[in-house]
């Protein structure tokens, strides 16, 4: 069995094929009706990304996620990446606590890193050496602030804590899910077994078979740490679908492509290739339900997964095309990987 999330990390970037841009308000509200329609076709999650400074238009996944707590019932919530090298762990914790209060107990969070330059001289870190060790002196305190009665800390990259009692507690014991987001270095994923975490894997370019050896060693390491029953990996994959896979390339095309285009300028997106073809052969995929069913088959295979995560409106897609293909997506591909 494997879990279908929803992935969006709200680009706001023309209609291709009219020139129109949403605004930024168009594009928040547009993403609460589409946690609605996804919460209605069986989606099991959805996930939001942070990013500063770009046409990536969601700095503050939390507020946007309560947003969507309101407005949907059963659906999971959670970021699909927080940068918490940049941030207060303290207020991360809060904030997940309160997310998952206001949702009933959904809330998620992923963590990773982060390696822009930008975004990291803009919150006052000096160096990218201070990354690493900053990520795992946070990580370690949001665990024990959502965990422990009352906290006692002290660490390198915050002040000292004297018996901190977080408030509000989250409803999910003995937390809300906590994933740890990685790529190819191995220090991500052994923090991630280590702590008997689930890992995400990020939303690059990269095909899939690229991170198997990761992923095997993330496992193996779960498993030697005795967190067998823990292992979990989730992969973000890129997918349209309609009626046939001729007609599922033919109006999905400029629409990834301009996506591409502009993830490739504002990251490095580690890709073999940004010809469209061949993404759809590898971290993309397009084509009818059935064939959609085999490719994300075939990827759950190969790496294990226990979770999908489809980026469906990304590059300036209108919201009737994302409707169609949220609502086909859970008629026929949801239950078939189920």
């Amino acid at each position: 069995m494997v879990d279908v999330g929803l992935l969006s990390l709200l680009d706001v970037l023309p209609d291709p094929r009219t020139g129109i841009t949403p605004t930024v308000a168009q594009r928040y509200h547009n993403l609460i009706h589409m946690a609605q329609q996804a919460e209605q076709a069986g989606f099991s999650s959805l996930g939001v990304g942070e990013h500063h400074f770009s046409h990536y238009a969601l700095p503050s996944p939390f507020l946007v996620l309560s947003n969507a707590a309101a407005a949907t019932r059963t659906i999971g919530l959670g970021t699909s990446v927080t940068l918490l090298a940049n941030a207060d762990p303290v207020r991360i914790a809060e904030d997940l606590a309160t997310l998952d209060v206001l949702s009933d107990g959904r809330a998620e969070a992923t963590f990773a890193r982060g390696v822009d330059i930008n975004t990291m001289t803009a919150f006052g870190i000096g160096s990218v050496d201070e990354l690493r060790p900053r990520f795992e002196e946070h990580l370690r305190l949001v665990l024990r602030l959502l965990t422990e009665e009352e906290v006692s800390w002290t660490g390198r990259y915050r002040a000292p804590l004297q018996r901190v009692h977080l408030e509000p507690r989250p409803v999910q014991v003995p937390h809300p899910r906590i994933n740890i987001g990685g790529g190819l270095s191995t220090v991500s994923a052994d923090l991630a077994a280590d702590l008997g975490l689930p890992f995400v894997l990020p939303s690059l370019f990269r095909f899939p078979a690229d991170y198997r050896d990761i992923v095997d060693r993330y496992r193996e390491r779960m498993i030697t740490n005795g967190f067998a029953d823990r292992v979990s990996v989730t992969f973000p994959c890129y997918l349209h679908v309609a009626r046939t896979t001729q007609l599922a390339r033919q109006r999905w095309r400029p629409y990834f492509e301009n996506y591409v285009e502009f993830a490739s300028m504002v990251r490095s997106a580690g890709a073999r290739s940004f010809d469209f073809d061949v993404l759809t052969e590898g971290p993309a995929v397009c084509g009818s339900p059935a064939e959609a069913v085999d490719r994300l088959s075939s990827i759950a295979e190969l790496l294990g997964l226990s979770r999908l995560l489809v980026l469906i409106d990304a590059g300036g897609i209108p919201v009737g095309m994302v409707d169609e293909v949220v609502a086909a997506v859970g008629a026929e591909i949801i239950p078939a990987l189920r």
